[in-house]
């Protein structure tokens, strides 16, 4: 498809905006339901009514492209579920849990907008599992559904935790607000700006610590709690996206861990989680979204 046509099912987006928006690095419907009508608005010069249309139409776009694969892998875990219940017996809890398993924490679109599933041009091979497909322009996106399970999970190994036994680092600044308004709700510990190399291993630094656990939003750019996290044999747990590496790391959510949508999205859904176990679950009610991003 040629590139002034690749904006052709968005009503309304004639082909100078279309050119505008492709200009900007914005060459996909995908690219684009991700962004704020004020974003669309400042990159093409349409209102932002106008770009509210579009980024509306765009997230509908990818919902319809989507609906028929999703509702095919749906029927396939009900066909799952209901072979796996005529062996659950009257296991109440497995029951349960199977029932909690069939939804999804967030609607799949909410996911789209906040462009979770938006990975690199790299796949290693640590990651090639986690992998939905590669689009025309080589970004390889994440299954959501995938993410979304991780997620759950996730919130199930953090909550384990009491707040003064494990740390967040986030070194990409796209991450600060969200890893910061999860330490505000729960008193973890983070460290955003700067990791403190040693503080983990060297008992002789003043700042010296110990933790059960550290939870990193990027191998990558977080390696150096990583490698200290490693050697005194700490948990780690990790946001891994389709370029990461993940030898080391003992569990992580596939996801987009390089956007403050994604990763705000990451943490409100663990926040709340974290407080629902906890018992505090009229505060977890409260959460949203927006305060993480």
């Amino acid at each position: 498809m040629e590139k002034e046509n690749v904006f052709d099912e968005i009503k309304g987006i004639g082909k100078k905006t279309a050119e505008k928006l492709i200009e900007n690095g914005i060459d996909s419907v995908e690219k684009l339901a991700g962004l704020e009508p004020k974003e669309i608005s400042e990159k093409t010069g349409v209102t932002v009514d106008t770009a509210k249309k579009y980024s509306d139409k765009a997230v509908e776009n990818i919902k319809e492209k989507s609906k028929e694969d999703l509702e095919e892998k749906k029927k396939k875990l009900q066909e799952k579920a209901k072979e796996l219940e005529k062996g659950l017996g009257e296991d109440e809890d497995l029951k349960q849990e199977l029932e909690e398993s069939r939804e999804t924490l967030l609607p799949i679109e909410e996911y789209l907008k906040a462009g979770i599933y938006i990975g690199t041009k790299v796949i290693t091979p640590h990651m090639k599992d986690y992998v939905y497909k590669r689009r025309n322009d080589g970004i390889a996106t994440i299954d959501t559904n995938k993410t979304d399970e991780g997620i759950k999970e996730m919130i199930k190994k953090v909550s384990e935790y009491d707040p003064e036994d494990f740390i967040i680092v986030c070194k990409r600044e796209s991450g600060w607000k969200a890893v910061e308004k999860f330490s505000s709700l729960t008193g973890v510990r983070t460290f955003t700006k700067k990791y403190p190399a040693g503080i983990l291993t060297n008992t002789q630094l003043e700042d010296f610590f110990e933790t059960k656990m550290v939870f990193i939003c990027d191998p990558w750019i977080d390696k150096n709690v990583l490698n200290d996290a490693r050697t005194v044999k700490s948990k780690i747990y990790a946001i891994c996206d389709t370029n990461n590496y993940t030898q080391g790391i003992d569990f992580f959510i596939p996801a987009n861990n390089k956007s403050n949508k994604s990763i705000g999205i990451i943490f409100y859904l663990l926040a709340k989680g974290y407080l629902e176990k906890r018992g505090r679950t009229e505060e977890a009610e409260q959460l949203k979204q927006e305060d993480f991003i």
